[in-house]
């Protein structure tokens, strides 16, 4: 039932109105979260990469990994993983081989270089998560709550895509 229909009831008008605020919500939380790391690494000096490199580094961290497996995480919509992992390893951020089993497949590994930076995030995070604590603006059943919402909303997505193919 549309948002906009009229045999939508009041109740539905209402979870309908809340759900597009919601989606619309974590859409801007993922933007401001790479202008929040895109800051810190202006505040520290690290003018070289970019937010979502940064972000590709974090996340990998003392993993072996492929592009391919980065993509399949979903963490990075709207940006060429393969072009932002070809830059890290021309910076010297990431080792690059080729697998031994499948030479189509090349994994990927932080430098000491790109441990940095992935420390740096991780100390930024680590920062934000006291002073969420600390200041009373969630805690740890808050980000429980969030969290189990969030993968709900993720299993249900995932469900219905499964079933279109």
């Amino acid at each position: 039932m549309s948002l906009h229909s009229p045999m939508a009831t009041a109740k539905e008008q209402v979870f309908m109105t809340g759900y597009l605020d919601a989606l619309a919500l974590v859409e801007r939380l993922h933007r401001l979260l790479l202008d929040v790391i895109k800051d810190e690494f202006e505040r520290v000096g690290v003018l070289e990469i970019n937010a979502v490199q940064a972000l590709l580094l974090f996340n990998i961290g003392d993993n072996e990994v492929t592009a391919g497996e980065l993509k399949s995480r979903g963490y990075y919509q709207g940006s060429n993983v393969s072009y932002n992992l070809k830059k890290l390893v021309e910076m010297g951020y990431m080792h690059h081989q080729r697998c031994e089993i499948d030479r189509r497949s090349v994994r990927v590994r932080l430098t000491a270089k790109g441990r940095e930076i992935s420390n740096i995030v991780a100390g930024l995070f680590s920062r934000h998560a006291d002073g969420l604590q600390n200041k009373g603006v969630l805690g740890p059943q808050g980000i429980e709550d969030i969290t189990t919402s969030l993968r709900r909303v993720e299993r249900y997505w995932t469900d219905q895509i499964r079933y279109i193919y």
